[in-house]
């Protein structure tokens, strides 16, 4: 995968870390390139943020990656109720039905762990989260958040007559944030190809941020993580 990946020739990472986290990030990944840190001791040396971020920065000979997220803690359970709730659980529904046996084969050993991140990387796959996070949502009305859902954002008091575009703006506010970090890793490191590693959820409302700002432009991670298992994914 950090093969395929290499391709792209980013300049810089980006990791799903707080900016101020950048001191660790920075103090360990010094410590990597010496040779004197191994991942697998590290408590989340087996995420994505070592084992592709770190591993692959160290491969390309480039600094340190940049933490540019911005974290908030969202339940995708927290809308359960309102008018045209259905429209909402039925994508909810088909998400989870797609991914969840997917996760199960790679648990199981059934399925690489390549072709599991590069099925996930589906535009068609991704579009459905999109959808489910940012869009459906906005068809429920007149209803509340779960009693016990969780939610760490705090935008003031909840529109329930639009809890669904209320529930969508808990997600956007947060990637917002996020957008705004990327540009200034990016202005600031001044790199002309960049690779941001983030969790799915937010990767189609990433790219429609991109997609209207004309001073950048999107490489879908599909175009390297290519897969003939394709047919694993029951968008239906």
């Amino acid at each position: 995968m950090r093969a395929q990946l290499a391709k792209f020739r980013p300049e810089v990472i980006l990791l799903e870390a707080e900016p101020k986290e950048q001191p660790q990030i920075d103090s360990l990944y010094a410590l990597y390139q010496k040779g004197t840190l191994r991942l697998e001791d590290l408590p989340f040396g087996r995420g994505e943020r070592y084992q592709i971020g770190f591993a692959l920065a160290r491969q390309l000979g480039l600094p340190s990656p940049k933490g540019v997220n911005y974290f908030t803690s969202t339940s995708q359970s927290l809308l359960n109720s309102g008018t045209n709730i259905e429209a909402y659980t039925r994508d909810l529904r088909l998400l989870q039905t797609t991914s969840r046996p997917l996760r199960a084969s790679v648990q199981k050993d059934s399925l690489s762990l390549y072709d599991y991140l590069a099925l996930a990387n589906q535009p068609e796959l991704i579009g459905l989260l999109h959808r489910m996070q940012f869009n459906t949502p906005a068809q429920v009305m007149n209803g509340n958040f779960a009693v016990g859902g969780t939610n760490t954002a705090d935008l003031g008091k909840v529109d329930t007559e639009y809890i669904g575009a209320h529930f969508i703006t808990l997600f956007y506010n947060r990637n917002l944030k996020i957008y705004s970090n990327i540009l200034r890793a990016q202005q600031q490191t001044r790199a002309k190809r960049v690779m941001l590693l983030f969790g799915l959820a937010h990767v189609g409302v990433l790219e429609e941020l991109f997609a209207a700002n004309p001073d950048y432009e999107v490489v879908h991670a599909a175009k390297y993580l290519k897969t003939n298992k394709k047919k694993l994914l029951r968008l239906k």
